[in-house]
């Protein structure tokens, strides 16, 4: 799930539950696209309460969240869009795997 926000004179981009197997590739794309990892946390699934900072020692049970935030919504416009585009190749891929 993303949502968009602006905030004073950042703009942000809130993204829930992205898969740990891209977390470095969206990494690289923030970089890339003068933006920054506001925020980056691991939510338990199963549990509300737990939240780490910081990668847990197992993270099966567990969603990545992340804040990313940049001067021009342009730049997050574009992320979103590269990102939407990789889970969509993704998914078409293991479907064509399935038949």
């Amino acid at each position: 799930m993303l949502t968009e926000n602006s905030c004073g004179k950042y703009n942000r981009l809130e993204m829930k539950n992205v898969d740990k197997n891209i977390i470095g590739w969206l990494e690289d794309i923030i970089e890339e696209n003068n933006s920054r990892i506001e925020r980056k946390e691991w939510k338990s699934k199963y549990n509300s309460y737990v939240v780490y900072d910081y990668e847990p020692f197992c993270t099966d049970g567990f969603e990545i969240n992340i804040v990313i935030t940049s001067y021009d919504a342009a730049y997050l416009n574009f992320i979103k869009y590269l990102y939407d585009e990789k889970i969509n190749t993704i998914e078409y891929l293991n479907s064509c795997i399935n038949v």
